[in-house]
């Protein structure tokens, strides 16, 4: 339980980096309320006493003191949690949310965003930092209270010293309410997996892309169903829970209840024979009145505190993975450069990964070289493991077992940042940036953002120059109806990608993975030629190694390399001609790919 303590400070000190004005008005406040209360009841006292004696001057100071005391008291109070959720809002939006967002993109691999337990604790924190963050100022108001208790007892114990058993008394809803909140938290972990999952078929049923399948194929009321049960039975459990924290919380709330009648009585029959003054009564009253709100506030900030667990603990785990991802990445990458060019080339050494939690291997035992320049085709029928070999070629994830060397350096020996530097890629599953039009185009390479010439080039090498003409504000037009741009076909927003993946003219990687998917015909063919003369460019400049994935097999013909690969093994290797002289897999899967586009 030290790392809560430890996160709280520097959730503390955080806050005062970035908002020091804020913070410091936020303590000031804390540190007012301790002597607020106290100051209240010894006033009332001293007035109550005065006016017994007859000293008219001593009654009138006590009595406006009580009433500065208690202003100051409700103004602190007031302004203290003002600024708390000020400070809270801000400092969790603005730094902690930023703060969780590099710790997820800033892992090399990309295991972690194939993980479930992983996700899970994602979903917990999304739109919660700042829940993250109240957990410290809700520790350090349960400690303000616990002291200002402390006070109280001192104060009490004048008038009698029986009142201290009031301090037990207090306790006991403290206690009680752990217990209850254990379940809450228990249940709201085991559940996340139910509540990310209807969230899913909500953003499912809700999203344009989708929904024209869903009702074309009339599966809406079954998702709607589905989404219904997984909210049900998370709900349901989480209520179950909820009714048994507060059958906890009711019974140390009456068992307090109890103890406070009964001190206010025993006061009251001192006072009555004569063992007090009026004023010992009033004080004990005032103070013991007190009491039972700073009990209710130090009992609600205690389980607050204990509630937060449910996000302090996948906060905690996210910083552990990123922490230990992120060592594992500086104890390989020990200096170990990026080529400049590539003479030998890519060479995969008995390459084998698995994917989190599975058994089976995506890659198997996968060994070829692409030689420096070349241009190398990657093909097989889904689920062969051609996307997972070029994620593994770009370092997203770490092989399970195997190397591959980059002119004779095994690429875990790199850093993942320089190499990607040198990679110029498009994905099957390509961004669809809702920018500018040359800005969506010009992320490919940052430094080259603002150069209109350069994106203009690659808009070109895409052969989306028409897209450009046809769209009515050219490179500065906004993209995506969703924010009020342009709303673009799947091809158009696919040659996008493409000329995003052209901004880079010195790469030594350069990935094409189903790059014509969307595409037409004539727009597949220019595209493909285009690209093998821009890799034979490449490859004259950096040695730099071009690779297609594809299914169409069509554009795969004129590659230097083809492999085929089937259930994660590399089946066969070779030139486009040989491969079908052979008559294997490859020619089996090129006939029947051959007949498809004649009945088309």
């Amino acid at each position: 339980m030290t790392r809560y303590p430890r996160l709280w400070w520097r959730l503390l000190r955080l806050c005062f980096v970035h908002y020091p004005g804020l913070t410091a008005a936020a303590f000031a406040c804390r540190l007012l309320s301790l002597v607020t209360v106290p100051a209240t009841g010894l006033a009332l006292r001293s007035a109550l006493d005065s006016s017994t004696a007859g000293v008219l001057h001593a009654a009138i100071l006590g009595a406006v003191g009580a009433a500065a005391a208690h202003t100051v008291n409700v103004t602190v109070e007031y302004l203290g949690n003002s600024v708390k959720i000020n400070l809270v809002d801000r400092a969790g939006l603005l730094v902690l949310d930023a703060e969780i967002l590099r710790d997820v993109c800033g892992i090399e691999t990309m295991d972690h965003l194939e993980r479930g337990d992983f996700l899970d604790r994602v979903d917990l924190l999304r739109g919660a930092s700042w829940g993250v963050l109240a957990s410290a100022w809700n520790a350090l108001d349960a400690m303000v209270n616990v002291v200002r208790l402390a006070i109280i007892f001192i104060l009490l114990s004048t008038v009698s010293p029986l009142l201290l058993l009031l301090l037990a008394f207090a306790v006991i809803p403290l206690w009680f309410d752990t217990r209850g909140r254990r379940a809450v938290i228990r249940t709201e972990t085991e559940t996340a997996e139910d509540m990310r999952f209807q969230r899913h078929l909500f953003d499912l049923a809700t999203d344009a892309a989708s929904g024209k399948e869903i009702r074309v194929t009339g599966a809406g009321p079954e998702l709607i169903r589905r989404q219904a049960a997984a909210f049900r039975a998370a709900h349901e459990a989480r209520f179950r829970a909820q009714l048994v924290g507060a059958a906890w919380t009711a019974g140390g709330w009456t068992i307090f209840t109890l103890g406070f009648a009964g001190a206010l009585a025993l006061v009251v029959h001192d006072a009555a024979g004569g063992a007090g003054s009026i004023g010992d009564v009033v004080l004990a009253i005032a103070i013991a009145t007190s009491l039972r709100g700073l009990v209710q506030q130090a009992v609600t900030r205690s389980v607050l505190t204990a509630s937060s667990a449910v996000l302090l603990e996948p906060y905690l785990w996210l910083r552990d993975y990123a922490a230990r991802e992120r060592g594992h990445g500086d104890d390989r990458a020990a200096g170990a450069a990026v080529p400049r060019t590539l003479r030998d080339g890519i060479r995969l050494e008995h390459l084998t990964y698995r994917y989190p939690g599975s058994d089976r291997a995506a890659l198997d035992d996968v060994t070829a070289h692409f030689p420096a320049g070349s241009v190398v085709a990657i093909v097989g029928e889904y689920g062969s493991g051609k996307s997972t070999l070029v994620k593994v070629l770009c370092k997203f994830h770490r092989p399970s077992s195997g190397r591959i060397l980059l002119d004779g350096t095994d690429l875990a020996d790199l850093d993942g940042t320089s190499w990607w530097a040198r990679l110029a890629v498009t994905f099957q599953d390509f961004g669809r940036y809702h920018t500018l039009l040359g800005e969506a185009v010009g992320l490919g390479d940052l430094p080259h953002l603002g150069s209109r010439s350069r994106i203009l080039e690659a808009v070109s090498a895409a052969d989306a120059d028409g897209l450009i003409e046809r769209l009515p504000n050219g490179l500065a037009t906004p993209l995506g109806r969703e924010f009020g741009g342009w709303e673009l076909s799947e091809g158009q927003w696919q040659k996008i990608g493409l000329a995003r993946a052209c901004m880079r003219h010195e790469p030594l990687l350069f990935v094409l993975d189903e790059p014509t998917a969307s595409l037409d015909a004539p727009s597949e063919r220019a595209i493909f030629e285009h690209y093998v003369r821009r890799a034979r460019h490449l490859a004259a400049r950096t040695g730099a190694v071009t690779v297609i994935v594809s299914h169409r097999f069509s554009t795969v013909s004129g590659a230097d390399l083809i492999l085929v690969m089937q259930g994660g093994r590399l089946v066969e290797t070779g030139r486009h001609e040989s491969l079908l002289a052979a008559g294997g897999v490859y020619a089996e899967l090129y006939e029947i790919s051959s007949r498809a586009y004649t009945l088309d």
